[in-house]
């Protein structure tokens, strides 16, 4: 598509499809932005605007669980130490979002983009039979062959079941929004847990492989799983750069072993699924 026209009066000008604002009037992928207020969740404007297509009913569900689940990771992430040592230096609220944000770098955030690959893989192997369990054989074998343990998307230091995973894997087979790459992956989880090398090794799914693969199964682009992931990670960092600068001296040295929860005792949601 050509990223340059002319105007009427035949000026070169630059084209973008996202949104048009004029007079009285601002225009997202073609709504007015005051029609999706309070009409669209928050996700739901994001996948527009991403994508230029409101979800269905199923994926509107699925992506903001999704965003949720994102939406903080615990005060030992780097990301999340850079938010808040930024904060304690005396940096403003942007200043800090940005360095948490610049924190999850490419060995911090890039297993989702990896996973996906290895899942490709995997399904090419498979090939046209959609042979999964010994296409996951064959490759978990490779894997261990070419020292490549924990593959992305799988093991986790602090969950041997991470909840999260469990739950949006759960809502995707009842959304019936499951197919090839979620099916490879639970093939591969399967595959890892039952080679002799890796007994002692336990490597569930973790949250990038599943999103990884829903990503896949729902037609998204790696870079917008990736830009869901960004997104959903940055009212994390709002909300410790704030905490830091409300409940903590200036110029500290943050060692994040020694932190302890101090907030509401576990509590359920009501009348809600």
């Amino acid at each position: 598509m050509a990223s340059k026209a002319t105007d009427a009066s035949g000026r070169s000008t630059w084209l973008t499809a996202l949104t048009a604002v004029e007079a009285n009037q601002v225009l997202v992928r073609g709504y007015p932005i005051d029609e999706l207020m309070g009409r669209v969740s928050f996700g739901d404007a994001l996948y527009l605007l991403l994508t230029s297509e409101l979800p269905s009913p199923s994926i509107s569900r699925l992506l903001n669980a999704l965003l949720t689940g994102f939406i903080d990771h615990g005060v030992t992430p780097p990301g999340t130490l850079a938010a808040r040592q930024a904060v304690t230096t005396g940096a403003t609220l942007q200043g800090a979002v940005v360095a948490g944000i610049l924190g999850s770098g490419a060995h911090a955030a890039s297993g989702i983009a990896r996973c996906r690959v290895l899942l490709e893989q995997g399904l090419d192997l498979a090939g046209s039979s959609m042979l999964m369990a010994s296409a996951a054989t064959e490759m978990v074998e490779e894997l261990v062959q070419t020292d490549r343990i924990p593959p992305p998307g799988f093991g986790r230091q602090v969950h041997t079941a991470d909840p999260r995973v469990t739950r949006l894997l759960q809502m995707a087979l009842e959304l019936e929004v499951d197919a090839l790459y979620t099916q490879y992956l639970r093939a591969l989880e399967h595959a890892l847990s039952r080679h002799p090398a890796l007994e002692d090794q336990p490597l569930p799914i973790n949250l990038d492989g599943a999103i990884a693969a829903l990503c896949g199964d729902l037609g998204l682009a790696p870079g917008v799983a990736e830009a869901l992931l960004l997104i959903a990670r940055v009212p994390g960092l709002v909300a410790h750069a704030i905490e830091e600068r409300e409940r903590q001296q200036p110029l500290r040295t943050i060692d994040p072993a020694a932190h302890q929860y101090d907030g509401p005792a576990e509590r359920r949601l009501r009348d809600r699924r």
